[in-house]
């Protein structure tokens, strides 16, 4: 059985900074949501010259809260995990106030056109000043963050690794309050397996994600994560194989219990895992759908 205990109870106050460890303080965006679950999290690393991790989105209320907290402290690195829309546009005004420099993967390319929409859109404006690959680390007094290339929820995903006291700003990649979203074209089912499997790999102990509450010994829920997700995909394969054709067919029967309004949602994390299906042999796409291989 999947290990996929989420602490649904989380409470916080929005635009409040609250000390997690002497390295980190978080404040969440007053931006609740069936995607965004109490809001999103912004995270202020070290003291006195700091960095700041995924500003969030443009909210005038939030952005006074951020700089209420950041009085007196040099910002010099804003840090995003990925470019959606509630993570990543309040870096330009930060950086504007700040003169700190802008680190991320890099931006996404433009979308092709599917039909299908997520609420959390991409942030299309987002362009970082520095590019970071796998293993480059940014530092400052007391704090080393280095980056982690976690693509699949989007292509431009980053986690990033305070060594100091072995935790990870997992973004979206991994939360503990639900699983994640899969939206195509830019997110990756393939690639999202990957990136979980790159977790199991390391010793991190506590887990920062960018909604709900931190998760120390988060390894469990990484393995049910990815249990979860291979029971999803054998269901998805199964209802194929039983005459199912459709996205709209498949996510009325796998997704029979889950609240409507989320069926979007759902039907583009089941495109993932029929596009990862094919990817590996097990499905082929037809005329009026898909079918088994």
């Amino acid at each position: 059985m999947a290990d996929l205990s989420f602490d649904r109870d989380f409470d916080i106050a929005p635009g409040e900074a609250v000390a997690l460890s002497p390295g980190v303080r978080r404040i969440v965006v007053n931006n609740p949501s069936a995607f965004t679950f109490k809001g999103t999290s912004t995270f202020i690393v070290g003291r006195g010259r700091v960095a700041v991790i995924d500003p969030g989105p443009d909210d005038e209320s939030h952005f006074a809260a951020l700089l209420a907290a950041l009085r007196g402290e040099t910002v010099t690195h804003i840090l995003v995990t990925h470019s959606h829309a509630d993570h990543s546009p309040l870096a330009r005004r930060l950086k504007q106030a700040t003169g700190a420099t802008v680190c991320a993967q890099g931006a996404v390319s433009p979308p092709r056109e599917t039909g299908l929409r997520l609420d959390a859109s991409i942030d299309h404006a987002f362009m970082p000043d520095v590019t970071l690959a796998e293993g480059e680390a940014v530092t400052g007094p007391g704090w080393t963050l280095e980056a982690l290339f976690t693509p699949g929820h989007m292509s431009n995903h980053m986690c990033f690794a305070l060594r100091e006291e072995q935790a990870l700003f997992s973004g979206d990649h991994v939360m503990a309050w639900a699983t994640s979203v899969i939206a195509p074209p830019d997110g990756d089912m393939g690639q999202y397996f990957a990136s979980l499997r790159k977790l199991l790999d390391r010793d991190d102990q506590v887990y920062h994600p960018g909604h709900g509450p931190s998760r120390r010994d988060p390894l469990p829920l990484v393995r049910g994560y990815l249990a979860h997700r291979r029971m999803r995909e054998e269901a998805i394969r199964a209802r194929v194989a039983q005459g199912a054709r459709s996205v709209g067919d498949i996510v009325a029967a796998i997704y029979a219990d889950i609240d409507p309004k989320l069926h979007g949602a759902a039907a583009l994390s089941t495109t993932a895992h029929l596009e990862h299906l094919v990817e590996q042999g097990k499905l082929r796409r037809t005329g009026d759908g898909y079918e088994a291989a």
